[in-house]
């Protein structure tokens, strides 16, 4: 610790997102030849080298990437220690930056709006994304936890994943959609229609991928792909040719609010179950804490969680 200082961390990230030692320099506000010594004592330091010198820049390697990502922590890490100092300063009740994927959306609004009831100013960030972007962003640090799945990750074992629910599908439409109101609806009545799905090889594609497999049917072409849920309700409430593969939850609550209606389609195939995942090892957040029981009370099924950073799944 003693040998490591935050403006070399800072060039080391900063070398990753220009590509070039001059680049970088100009970035942390150092001399070229000051950033070629900086990355030298870090390189002896490790006693690694940390990049690949190319005709394209310089590309971190194993090495790099490793200590790349806990340059990354550590900032963020320190970046938060500013802002819950700010809040304490201010009297404010801290700051939460949460991921989720569409599935989840209700029952994390659900939380955040328990949590609100007690915590009126605390300060929370959401983001609506993929697993693997929010995998990333819980990587870097960016996010403190996300709802997502670590199974799409190459390394989920460097998570610590705790079990939200098992999520179960619907297939929904706009309200006038010929199809609402039937007894039941096959699959083969929907190859033809404009679906609207999550991108490839995410789990609820491959989950609608393997149930017009099963059923010798083509996939569908010409999608709508998107991985908002805004979208994804604008869309069917202008279109009534268009359906999508949602959770319950978020069939449940569009329909509530008569905003689409559930095609009575049956899926074989089950979905993965979705986690709350947050980096291995660091002392949990007081605020992510006070998430955790939030989600505790709002959410059906599955183990409880205790608040402390020793809880496991």
């Amino acid at each position: 610790m003693s040998r490591l200082h935050a403006k070399q961390l800072r060039l080391l990230i900063a070398i990753e997102e220009s590509g070039s030692l001059l680049g970088a320099a100009d970035k942390v506000g150092l001399t070229q030849p000051g950033a070629s010594k900086a990355l030298r004592e870090l390189e002896q330091t490790f006693q690694v080298e940390l990049f690949e010198r190319t005709n394209r820049g310089l590309i971190p390697n194993e090495a790099g990437k490793c200590v790349l990502r806990f340059a990354r922590l550590i900032q963020a890490d320190i970046n938060n220690l500013r802002f819950e100092l700010d809040a304490i300063a201010s009297g404010a009740g801290g700051r939460l930056a949460i991921g989720t994927i569409m599935g989840a959306v209700p029952l994390l609004t659900d939380a955040i709006s328990d949590l609100l009831e007690h915590q009126p100013r605390m300060t929370i960030e959401v983001v609506e994304d993929t697993s693997e972007t929010l995998l990333d962003l819980v990587d870097r640090g960016r996010l403190d936890a996300a709802i997502c799945r670590s199974s799409v990750s190459r390394n989920p074992d460097i998570y610590e994943s705790l079990f939200i629910k098992d999520e179960t599908l619907s297939v929904i439409a706009n309200v006038n959609h010929p199809a609402i109101g039937a007894k039941s609806v096959e699959l083969t009545e929907l190859q033809d229609s404009r679906w609207v799905v999550y991108r490839a090889h995410m789990p609820m594609r491959r989950l609608l991928e393997r149930e017009f497999h099963e059923a010798q049917l083509n996939f569908p072409l010409h999608l709508v792909e998107t991985t908002s849920t805004l979208t994804t309700l604008s869309l069917l409430s202008r279109n009534t040719d268009l359906v999508a593969l949602v959770s319950d939850d978020v069939a449940n609550y569009f329909c509530r609010h008569d905003l689409v209606g559930v095609l009575p389609l049956r899926l074989k195939s089950r979905s993965e179950p979705y986690e709350l995942v947050l980096r291995k090892g660091p002392k949990r957040s007081p605020t992510l804490n006070l998430l955790l029981e939030s989600l505790n009370k709002v959410r059906k099924g599955g183990p409880a969680w205790t608040a402390d950073e020793d809880a496991g799944p």
